[in-house]
């Protein structure tokens, strides 16, 4: 995959080629499972905005941002309240990890087994 100066290079050479044409010649290509072609829009569009000195964010780290967590949750119709992967993987906690939920006025304590709670 081209970058930097050869990309823009390669794209000022190819002129007015298609989009597709465009996005293979400069390598943006992978192959999918079943062996047909997939092209890497997303990926050579990053890689052109930055080779012209732009950023869309995501610190350069090669990872795109996530949501951000909003603390809120909703109770969903069929009255279940989910708290999401996101929190879980925030507080270290595993599959099978146990919780002792206590109720007060209009607020839900999930204690884990075994500890103390925290005032």
């Amino acid at each position: 995959m081209l970058t930097g100066s050869e990309l823009l290079a390669k794209v000022k050479e190819l002129g007015d080629v298609s989009k597709s044409d465009l996005v293979r010649s400069c390598g943006y290509v992978s192959t999918k499972k079943d062996g047909t072609e997939r092209l890497n829009f997303t990926a050579f569009y990053e890689a052109l905005l930055e080779a012209k000195g732009m950023s869309i964010g995501g610190g350069g780290n090669g990872k795109r941002p996530g949501r951000q967590l909003s603390y809120i949750a909703t109770v969903q119709g069929n009255g279940n309240l989910l708290v999401g992967m996101a929190y879980t993987a925030q507080l270290g906690l595993k599959p099978g990890d146990e919780f002792e939920i206590k109720l007060g006025k209009k607020q839900i304590k999930l204690i884990p087994q075994g500890a103390a709670e925290e005032e």
